[in-house]
């Protein structure tokens, strides 16, 4: 006997694990699909921020304080601890640049940084260089394992009876001009509502049914390294951010047809100078963020890690030569910062929730709203968004 479901969700990251939750603890009949047993994507390999000081609306203000709420407390909801603390976050502006004209820029947010000089860096962060920095901006932070919360939220959704298979969705079944479920290389399943929360492969999946969607990806490489004696008190970041300026390019690329094929050549990409330690002392270092359409597409691994590893020698010198390697993952975001959240094209029985920005402190809110927005309650935070992603949504052929 075949099995029809509420919804069925595509993807196990973050997104789809909150959302998945969210739903089944308000009493529906939920199956979460993921195709990897133990999935290394971009929740895997999250610095795991929360920046909720980088509100920049009413609506964000809330959603984002909502989204830090959740996170202090999920521990405690869920039965598996996150590891959620608050931690300083020092964004470094290089020597060439001035601290005071780089701070400005940050006047739009909930929360504006103070401005340290290399000497009152140090004193907060021991490892930086003062030499290659001009000076920092401190902002107060959130922080979380966003591999321990993920996991927290699929076994708090096996606990209320939801389902999780691991196999790869292959094609989107549309019958009388509706989506009613999924197609796998081992069975079919069927739901009221198939919803993708497949993150770097959201618009990959979405094209083989023939849908445009406005999210994207980069492809994006980290350095793991293993617990280690060195204590690192801070999360540094750039407060330039190279990554946002890569992600505008995007309209541009898109207007070129660029997205409308996949090829594994690189056409940008950046780096960002980081570091973040975890309770276990393990750390993750740096960021190399490229534009590729192929979301298959293979990176060098070696020359990811060489160039990390010389940048961070640069900023935080102990930890460029600690022992590591060098990970992939995909990336996934939309225009202007706006998920896509709801219904899409013209597909009944279809929606997507994928594309955030500041996904950690923004998802778990989004998802707890949307779930109850599902099943019919207003909700003016998902009506706004829905508005707005009408407006970067291409539509379906």
């Amino acid at each position: 006997m075949t099995t029809t479901y509420d919804y069925i969700i595509i993807g196990g990251g973050i997104t789809g694990s909150a959302l998945s939750y969210e739903l089944a603890n308000l009493g529906s009949r939920v199956l979460l699909l993921e195709k990897e047993t133990h999935p290394l994507n971009a929740t895997f390999y999250s610095y795991g921020g929360l920046a909720y000081w980088s509100a920049t609306t009413e609506i964000q203000r809330k959603l984002y304080q909502e989204g830090r709420e959740i996170q202090r407390n999920l521990s405690q909801e869920l039965g598996i601890d996150n590891e959620y603390r608050d931690l300083e976050l020092i964004l470094t502006v290089n020597p060439e640049d001035d601290p005071v004209a780089v701070a400005e820029k940050f006047a739009i947010f909930a929360i504006t940084p103070e401005i340290l000089d290399p000497q009152a860096a140090i004193a907060l962060e021991p490892l930086l260089n003062p030499a290659a920095i001009s000076g920092v901006l401190r902002l107060p932070h959130g922080h979380i394992n966003a591999e321990k919360t993920n996991l927290a939220y699929q076994q708090a959704f096996l606990r209320l009876g939801g389902k999780i298979i691991r196999e790869a969705v292959i094609e989107l079944i549309e019958t009388a001009s509706r989506i009613t479920g999924v197609k796998t290389p081992k069975n079919n399943y069927y739901a009221g509502e198939t919803i993708v929360c497949a993150g770097g492969l959201t618009r990959s999946l979405l094209q083989i049914s023939g849908i445009t969607a406005s999210v994207y990806f980069t492809h994006a490489q980290v350095i793991k390294i293993p617990p280690t004696e060195i204590k690192f008190n801070t999360l540094v970041m750039p407060a330039i951010p190279a990554r946002l300026v890569l992600e505008q390019k995007i309209t541009q690329l898109e207007n070129q047809g660029i997205w409308q094929r996949e090829t594994p050549e690189i056409i940008a990409s950046v780096l960002e100078t980081g570091a973040v330690q975890f309770r276990d002392q393990s750390l993750y270092l740096g960021q190399i963020s490229a534009i590729i359409t192929d979301p298959s597409a293979i990176l060098n691994p070696m020359a990811g890690e060489k160039a990390i590893r010389t940048a961070v020698g640069t900023l935080l010198p102990p930890l460029a030569s600690l022992p590591g390697s060098c990970h992939h993952c995909l990336v996934a975001f939309a225009p202007s910062g706006r998920p896509l959240v709801g219904a899409i094209a013209d597909k009944v029985g279809l929606q997507v929730f994928s594309g955030f920005t500041s996904t950690l402190v923004s998802a778990p809110p989004l998802a707890r709203r949307f779930a109850r927005h599902l099943l019919g309650e207003n909700d003016e935070i998902i009506t706004n968004l829905q508005k707005l992603r009408e407006k970067l949504t291409d539509g379906c052929n």
